[in-house]
């Protein structure tokens, strides 16, 4: 019998790291060669990990919400034959494999193209903080110029919290860890734990429970807080902590929407489509933004360049089980008020069960969340990082307004959007609101464009 080592594959388009989300053996089982083995959830995907090989399992790596790198160790197996150096076999679904230098192999397994769910988890832990120091990334990502900032400040990149696309640190990331306490890297530092996952300069919360009171049980439950939980909590972090808030709010007297939308909607049943009010709020957004570029442009803090997108692709935030999604409707502008609506229920329904592809999930320029019947009064909507506007729909409801200067029964919905004031003045939010305002207030104009 030997002894072989399974490794986290390479899964490619630039992932270099995975958090594990289920493991799906335990040490001891007997496991057949393509037998699922691990699922690991990247930032493109959830991948269900097949086994290489059949053999015994002697030990599983990494408790579930662990983040394995590339390369890592994940199973070792006792198989038959004289040594582990031979190349894994192929993963199901034509997955490819890759012999490795050393005495271990891997295979990809099943890109599921899921949302990940919520798991059990653990600290993330990575070799740095194993030897007793946080770090954000083991080979943090930033421009030459961020890096002579770095070195000139005698700063160690990795614990800089990165704020940039795909992870990038930048020069403002830098300076703001300075700013904040950072402390300059020393060769017998001890820094907080990892399961922190923040800068030195905050300190790591503890929760102590109460006493136990005698003759009952535990006064407290705790819940692994991992998965798809974790990352929107990093995303929502990465928002407030990076772009500068500001929210504007506004009536939207909606009773011509709302008689439009009644007179069409048969038409739309003929079509096996279910007609709601979104998808005439996303071609009111899409005409807005036409009128506004500055609103589906986006911050690339790495080059400090302001991009002006020209393409209209409308994020549509989904409540699921796993928490807050937002899809993307692609393309918005070239659709028909029925295309859209085919399209948003294809993509929220997908979220809703779990089977959103990775291409739907990523890309979207403007954000559009609604709370609908629940909408209460109005929110302040987080923006949906790197974009600079988002809106929120309130729930329609029968309010006394002035027509004509009579006191009639009409629709009205509240309208509030949020902005990125670094990108975005006052007026020209308060203008863009106005413009979304007057297309859903004259809804025919919006047939115009169909």
């Amino acid at each position: 019998m030997a002894r072989f080592e399974f490794k986290l594959p390479d899964i490619g388009e630039g992932v270099t790291e995975g958090e594990i989300t289920g493991w799906l053996i335990k040490p001891g089982d007997v496991i057949k060669e393509d037998q699922p083995m691990v699922e690991v959830m990247t930032d493109k995907a959830t991948v269900t990990i097949t086994s290489p090989r059949a053999g015994k399992i002697m030990e599983t790596r990494g408790k579930v919400g662990t983040i394995a790198q590339v390369h890592d160790v994940l199973v070792v197996f006792e198989v038959d034959g004289e040594g582990a150096t031979a190349s894994a076999a192929n993963g199901t679904n034509g997955s490819h494999t890759k012999q490795d230098d050393g005495p271990a192999a891997t295979a990809v397994g099943d890109i599921k193209e899921s949302l990940p769910g919520m798991g059990g988890a653990a600290p993330r832990a990575s070799a740095g903080a194993e030897a007793g120091l946080s770090f954000y990334s083991e080979k943090p990502l930033a421009t030459p110029a961020t890096r002579k900032l770095a070195r000139d400040m005698n700063i160690d990149l990795r614990r800089v919290p990165p704020t940039g696309p795909q992870g990038r640190v930048t020069k403002t990331d830098v300076e703001s860890f300075v700013a904040g306490g950072g402390k300059p890297r020393v060769t017998d530092d001890v820094a907080a734990p990892a399961a922190a996952r923040g800068s030195l300069a905050h300190p790591v919360v503890k929760i102590v429970p109460p006493a136990q009171v005698p003759g009952q049980g535990p006064l407290e439950e705790r819940v692994p807080f991992a998965g798809m939980r974790r990352k929107i909590a990093q995303k929502m972090a990465q928002s407030v902590h990076t772009a500068a808030h500001f929210t504007f709010v506004e009536e939207c007297e909606a009773t011509a929407l709302s008689e439009l939308r009644k007179r069409l909607k048969p038409f739309a049943e003929k079509e096996g489509v279910k007609l709601s009010f979104l998808p005439f709020i996303v071609k009111a957004v899409v005409a807005a933004l036409k009128k506004h570029p500055i609103l589906n442009s986006a911050l690339d803090e790495s080059t400090e360049e302001l991009v002006y997108r020209k393409y209209y692709n409308i994020g549509i935030a989904t409540s699921t089980d796993a928490g807050l999604i937002v899809p993307v409707v692609k393309h918005a502008d070239r659709l028909s008020i029925l295309d859209i609506a085919r399209e948003i229920e294809r993509v929220a329904t997908d979220a809703k069960n779990g089977k959103a592809r990775s291409e739907d999930l990523s890309g979207s320029t403007f954000t559009i969340t609604s709370l609908g019947a629940q909408g209460g009064l109005f929110a302040t909507p987080i923006l949906n990082f790197p974009e600079v506007g988002i809106l929120g729909v309130h729930q329609m409801k029968e309010k006394p307004v002035v027509k004509a200067g009579q006191i009639v029964i009409g629709n009205v919905m509240l309208l509030s959007l949020s902005f990125d004031h670094r990108i975005v003045d006052g007026h020209v939010g308060a203008a863009f609101a106005y413009d979304v305002i007057g297309f859903l207030q004259e809804p025919e104009r919006l047939l115009l464009t169909v």
